[in-house]
């Protein structure tokens, strides 16, 4: 009946017969994003197949959502508890269940786009991390001018810093002048 719904909604899926199966396909590869999971399955449940996603490796986004007979304040508490995204509870409206679904297209987007500007992030930071690396040496003489704008020969320079800096070449005031 789920499955009928979210194909008449648009929405590709994919049947599991009992929990093991759905584990099968949500750990693959290519599984998928967003799993709509029963609470009471043969095999393991809806809960447990909440808490292996959130065990499943980082940057692996599985929105999960309980849809379950179950309406007791404590199996709501005790699905959301288990790594459950949104909870339903049967039998649901048609309309509701495609809303929900609609909130988890929605989740996962923001969420890839965070990790996206993450990554954008990181990979700035590298940036500038190797450029803070990069020193000021003169051509002629290989003084080491400082944040101070103060020039010292390379060997009282790197007993002082850190190694592994990069070098590059410009002419100091002194040489200039000579």
């Amino acid at each position: 009946l789920t499955r009928g719904l979210l194909r008449s909604f648009g929405r590709e899926c994919t049947l599991a017969g009992d929990g093991d199966e759905a584990w099968a396909v949500i750990e693959a590869a290519e599984g998928p994003l967003l799993a709509i999971l029963d609470w009471t399955m043969p095999g393991n449940d809806g809960p447990e197949l909440c808490r292996r996603i959130r065990a499943l490796p980082e940057g692996r986004l599985v929105y999960a959502m309980l849809l379950t007979a179950r309406t007791g304040r404590e199996d709501v508490l005790e699905g959301l508890r288990s790594g459950a995204d949104d909870y339903l509870t049967k039998p649901c409206d048609p309309q509701e269940l495609f809303a929900r679904v609609q909130v988890g297209e929605r989740m996962l987007g923001l969420q890839e786009s965070l990790a996206r500007r993450v990554r954008d992030l990181e990979d700035a930071l590298n940036k500038v991390q190797q450029l803070q690396g990069l020193l000021p040496i003169c051509s002629y003489c290989k003084a080491i001018r400082s944040d101070q704008d103060y020039w010292q020969q390379v060997e009282h320079y790197m007993a002082a810093h850190v190694a592994g800096m990069r070098f590059s070449h410009g002419i100091c005031p002194p040489c200039y002048r000579k």
